[in-house]
């Protein structure tokens, strides 16, 4: 399992009997997880001290109860260190070690309906993946080796100015696809790519701009779109456009534009088998997410090798995605996720 364990504004302090008991900086907040089948004592004093409570409803859907929480608040995440040759360090502070300051992702949360607060933090074990993926590539391509000091990312606790990815001849263009409020886009931006970021909802790639600023990304190159995702990819095979890298976060259930529904299960080849038209020449990576219940990690697996290593080789692995739990040291799994690399 690949364990988003990086996280120092973020926890699950405990969970048990279909609840988890979170704390998303210094607010505490407890929610419905379909995973949570144990009941388990609840020891820590945090189950009283809530800030809110989603309550899920027999007749589906549900509402949230609110105690002292304030109408938004943020927290940050920070990415890894790309040094010692490429590999990750997520230990001590660069600047306190005397090394290059790291990228820090600040994201606004807010409760809204069906129990979510506008990110999944289990998601950072995917955002550290490509963030170190793209940062290396940007190194190699520049002729600045991993580790020697030069650090050319933006995040909003780096060094200000501009970004010094700008000047090689070569970019890493990044495709995100249901992207959400952006997560996954401010990693790659921050790492130095250009990125298209694609949602259907006009709200979410608004919040995802405000994440983006709050972030220290706004003159990144990122593109916002407000679309829907397979139209876009269909037209940007007609225009010959490429990407070094793409990532998908598809619903497991959806309508289309004309009413169309989608389910995971039924479309999801189709998609990676239209969206991988758009890897360019040289890619570097392809991830899909998945939250889809019953759709095993080794499906995605066996749909991107079939597609995607016959035309450009590689790898392919797969996992679930968890988050550790406080309490009982255990880990909650949270999704799937897929990863083509070369």
């Amino acid at each position: 399992m690949w364990i988003a364990s990086n996280w120092k504004d973020y926890e699950i302090l405990d969970c048990s009997r279909g609840e988890k008991l979170e704390r998303w900086a210094d607010q505490i907040l407890l929610r419905p997880d379909p995973q949570v089948l144990w009941n388990t004592p609840k020891k820590i004093r945090e189950w009283k001290k809530l800030n809110a409570h989603y309550h899920r409803s027999d007749k589906g859907g549900g509402s949230w109860e609110f105690f002292d929480l304030p109408e938004e608040w943020t927290i940050n995440y920070t990415l890894p260190d790309i040094s010692n040759n490429g590999d990750t360090n997520n230990g001590s502070d660069d600047k306190a070690s005397g090394g290059s300051m790291r990228d820090t992702l600040t994201f606004h949360l807010k409760p809204f309906s069906f129990k979510h607060t506008g990110l999944f933090p289990e998601q950072a074990v995917n955002w550290d993946w490509t963030y170190t993926l793209i940062r290396n590539r940007i190194l190699q391509n520049s002729g600045s080796p991993a580790g020697s000091g030069n650090n050319t990312s933006v995040g909003s606790n780096n060094s200000a100015g501009n970004n010094s990815n700008n000047s090689t001849e070569k970019k890493v263009k990044v495709l995100n696809l249901f992207a959400y409020t952006g997560g996954a886009t401010l990693a790659a931006a921050a790492a130095g790519a250009a990125v298209t970021h694609v949602d259907a909802s006009k709200g979410m790639v608004s919040w995802a701009k405000e994440n983006a600023a709050s972030s220290g990304l706004s003159d990144t190159p990122i593109r916002w779109l407000v679309d829907d995702c397979k139209k876009f990819v269909e037209r940007e095979i007609r225009r010959g456009n490429h990407y070094d890298g793409i990532i998908m976060d598809p619903p497991s259930y959806g309508r289309g534009p004309k009413g169309e529904i989608w389910k995971m299960e039924d479309s999801i080849y189709e998609l990676v088998d239209l969206t991988a038209q758009l890897l360019s020449d040289d890619p570097l990576f392809f991830l899909i997410n998945s939250y889809t219940t019953g759709l095993a990690p080794a499906v995605l697996t066996y749909i991107m090798s079939t597609i995607i290593i016959p035309t450009h080789g590689g790898s392919v692995e797969s996992s679930e995605i968890g988050l550790p739990v406080t309490a009982s040291k255990l880990v909650l799994p949270c999704g799937a996720s897929g990863r083509w690399s070369r």
